[in-house]
């Protein structure tokens, strides 16, 4: 009789020792050595995800990773996404992790202004994404930081992209002001994408804005330098100076040989932009001048215009430039 309850006090004791074995397997420090990125592929099982996990070294045991997870954890769906394990990350955390944890997000920046070529550029050179795009329409795209996910196609980054654009016009068209001249969503983009490459210097929008409204308005040609490159690059920087023969070429977007707006975009104009279009400042201003800040001088008259290039030439003189 004492032997037979020794046995069984044995036995119960080899079964708890196990039972707690098998435990710590699934609590217990593993062997990621340091914070690793692991990819969960879109429609992996857990099955299919453990065996991944024990091909890259982040678990012992795919099959006791299954075990384990099967008594011990969630039964919760795992996602797909790439995931940060933290060094010594147990099963039981990376589990949690793929159930519940944050997708890793990599962020792509589109500058306001743009042009598409670039934007196109710009997503065929970040080696996280996948697959083909076509360079998109100019002025579909809104200038903004998009996130992403390791592994998500081009394709899908831009649809985002041209989707913001589409909100923010639906968003904003109805602020359009009475001193506002365009008819059209289309136009908004036009003047817009032509606002944005005017000038670099955020609080002159609305100023340049209103001059371009004011000789719309006027049935004056707006004769916008960048109109004149678009056909030549697209929108890319042209590098030089603009020739004679370039102000008289006659296309669709040079404005300095047709009336009013280009048949279409020249860039990717921002929200400001956008805004600054469809209330203008109120301003009696036909031409500008670079002010040799970054900015401009705007003036009234042909009078002050030439005043105010005078005045450019002259800081241009003293730096060398002419």
């Amino acid at each position: 009789m004492k032997a037979g309850c020794t046995l069984l006090a044995l036995l119960i004791a080899l079964a708890m020792g196990a039972a707690a074995w098998f435990a710590f397997g699934w609590y217990s420090s593993g062997p990621v050595e340091e914070e690793t990125a692991f990819i969960v592929p879109s429609g992996s099982s857990l099955t299919s995800a453990a065996q991944k996990l024990e091909e890259e070294g982040n678990i012992h045991s795919a099959d006791a990773f299954l075990l384990r997870a099967k008594i011990f954890g969630s039964d919760d769906p795992i996602k797909a996404g790439e995931f940060l394990l933290p060094a010594g990350a147990s099963p039981a955390q990376i589990l949690d992790i793929f159930q519940h944890g944050d997708v890793v997000l990599r962020f792509v920046t589109i500058p306001e202004g743009t042009p598409s070529i670039r934007v196109h550029a710009i997503l065929m050179e970040e080696p996280l994404l996948t697959g083909e795009v076509e360079v998109p329409e100019e002025g579909s795209i809104l200038p903004d930081t998009y996130d992403f996910e390791r592994g998500e196609s081009r394709a899908a980054v831009l649809e985002r992209m041209q989707q913001a654009m589409s909100e923010a016009l639906a968003e904003l068209w109805p602020t359009k002001g009475p001193n506002s001249v365009v008819e059209t969503p289309e136009e908004l983009v036009t003047l817009a994408s032509i606002v944005e490459k005017e000038t670099g210097v955020p609080e002159e929008r609305e100023m340049v804005a209103g001059l371009y409204s004011n000789r719309l308005r006027q049935g004056i040609r707006l004769q916008a330098d960048p109109t004149i490159i678009y056909p030549i690059t697209k929108g890319l920087p042209l590098g030089r100076r603009i020739r004679r023969s370039e102000i008289d070429a006659v296309n669709d977007y040079n404005t300095y040989a047709m009336d009013g707006l280009p048949k279409g975009p020249i860039t990717n104009p921002g929200r400001a932009s956008l805004e600054a279009v469809l209330n203008p400042a109120e301003t009696d201003a036909l031409f500008m001048v670079a002010d040799g800040t970054g900015g401009h001088a705007f003036g009234r008259t042909v009078e002050e215009h030439n005043e105010n290039v005078e005045i450019w030439y002259e800081i241009r003189r003293e730096r060398g430039e002419m």
